[in-house]
């Protein structure tokens, strides 16, 4: 899952060659039309005249009014954060899925979705159920907080790149040891883990000793369409920035 700055066409082969489907939100700049038989322009092939505003993928197959099968072709240049070697072993075309659906419900910023995704088969993968997961990338955010603020990982105390690897590293290890203990507890009280509280499973963790049989912890309710402000709710301490080291900023003082 993912959302527009990973919509490409380098993206998607790369999860293919790993045998790993993708659905992205389709990037502002590509142009996408659902006329069944639209022309289609390849990238460095021909001039441009005549050809702006077509997309650069050629139409396969219609599934529905804003939904359809394209190909995807190897653009010209390599991302920046690709090598020439590693660009050069992608595929020249690729297939995708493209959809495009309406939000109707309050409170969403966005009310036309476009989605692009390597998971042709309609039958099994409709596309009420790929708005669903997609949807479901917004968790994402609290696993970001979860993080970052329950865990304490936005200020990291080591000073060298190998201490910040590590400690990243350790982040990671007790991170996926909670969600463990999540899914052993949804499993015993038959809810969806993601519906356990973390930092109730996080604090039993402070205090397991082994063969210690992870206990009933908290069910948070389910709340879909739950509007939250970006805010902060706790007023900053009015002291400015440290932007110089702690002994010059003593020396000033004490001269």
């Amino acid at each position: 899952m993912g959302d527009r700055a990973f919509c490409s066409f380098a993206h998607f082969a790369l999860l293919l060659r790993r045998g790993v489907h993708g659905v992205l939100r389709i990037h502002q700049r590509l142009i996408v039309d659902f006329t069944p038989g639209r022309p289609h322009v390849v990238p460095g092939r021909g001039t441009s005249r005549g050809k702006k505003g077509l997309p650069p993928s050629r139409w396969i197959k219609q599934l529905g009014i804003n939904e359809q099968i394209v190909e995807w072709f190897k653009p010209v240049n390599c991302p920046a954060w690709m090598s020439a070697e590693q660009f050069a072993a992608l595929p020249e075309s690729i297939e995708t899925r493209e959809l495009c659906y309406t939000i109707t419900e309050r409170g969403f910023r966005a009310k036309t979705i476009t989605l692009a995704t390597t998971l042709l088969d309609s039958q099994a993968y409709e596309l009420p159920d790929l708005a669903t997961l997609f949807r479901d990338r917004w968790e994402i955010e609290t696993n970001f907080g979860h993080l970052k603020t329950t865990m304490k990982m936005d200020v990291l105390k080591c000073t060298t790149v190998e201490g910040v690897l590590k400690e990243l590293h350790i982040f990671a290890l007790i991170y996926n040891l909670v969600r463990q203990v999540m899914l052993i507890a949804a499993e015993q009280q038959q809810v969806d883990f993601r519906r356990i509280s973390f930092i109730d499973a996080l604090r039993w963790l402070q205090t397991a000793v082994p063969g210690d049989a992870v206990p009933i912890l908290v069910v948070n309710p389910l709340r879909r369409n739950r509007l939250e402000p970006r805010v902060r709710k706790r007023r900053p301490k009015q002291y400015p920035l440290m932007k110089k080291p702690r002994r010059q900023l003593q020396n000033e003082l004490a001269a």
